[in-house]
């Protein structure tokens, strides 16, 4: 069995958590920011043109795999409204970062987040896959965070064009990183994009439960991760042991008791 040369980490869930977060107060700040862009359009009709639009590209995202970023159902949205417009109008990428300002503050890194990277660090290369319609937003969050300048690759859905689970963006991560599968571990929160997806391509696996997915998450899946942990705590604290396992005999991961 190839020795581990690299850890890859998902983001939002896994390394960071969500405090404080109010949908509904961005969604009018987008709507606020798109009337103050020029676009005259009614509250309601606006709000209900988007939540059509970003349903029907919902369903490409969650069924194909294919990422796509808000500023193409925004500007669909419009469109039907009577304006013209395309994804990259200007405008529309104002309102897109005015909508996330509150989400990339309300990120919180989780604890021993910081110890982790740079315990890691120290001997493997560091990668993060994270899901997300708007990349600029991963990118500030790891800034914010101050764990920017842990990794040698990051990937976020949008610029990659996929979404965890599809094999493509995991087999972009191995390419940067310049290692295979089997010398591979992916840290993840969600049973099915982040251990489904990495586990096709041979990658090892471990779960730890989140503010989005719990253990019961996983034991209803059909997923087996090579290694279960309460938290990125656990992780440092069983460093060699942990990595020992990976590295040599497989065994039956054994799930932690709920309380």
């Amino acid at each position: 069995m190839s020795s581990i040369k690299a850890v890859i980490f998902d983001f939002i869930g896994t390394l960071t958590s969500v405090g404080n977060y109010d949908f509904a107060v961005s969604r009018m700040k987008l709507y606020k920011a798109i009337v103050d862009a020029g676009f005259r359009v009614d509250h309601e009709k606006f709000s209900r043109a988007y939540s059509e639009a970003h349903e029907k590209y919902r369903v490409v995202r969650y069924q194909e795999f294919i990422e796509v970023t808000n500023a193409v159902w925004i500007s669909e949205a419009l469109n039907s409204l009577g304006f013209k417009t395309s994804p990259n109008d200007s405008r529309i990428k104002v309102a897109v970062n005015i909508f996330f300002e509150d989400y990339v503050n309300s990120f919180k890194l989780r604890r021993c987040a910081k110890q982790t990277l740079r315990m890691f660090s120290k001997d493997y290369k560091l990668g993060l896959i994270s899901n997300f319609t708007y990349a600029p937003v991963v990118y500030a969050g790891l800034r914010k965070s101050g764990i920017n300048q842990f990794f040698d690759a990051v990937l976020v859905s949008e610029d990659i064009g996929w979404r965890k689970p599809h094999v493509k963006i995991f087999e972009e991560a191995l390419k940067r990183l310049k290692v295979r599968a089997g010398e591979t571990v992916y840290v993840g929160d969600s049973p099915t994009e982040d251990i489904e997806g990495a586990k096709q391509l041979g990658i090892k696996t471990i779960f730890i439960p989140s503010q989005f997915y719990t253990l019961e998450s996983l034991y209803k899946s059909v997923q087996k991760p090579d290694m279960v942990v309460h938290s990125l705590c656990e992780i440092c604290k069983k460093f060699q042991k942990s990595f020992a396992k990976l590295n040599g005999k497989t065994s039956t991961p054994k799930y932690p008791r709920t309380h």
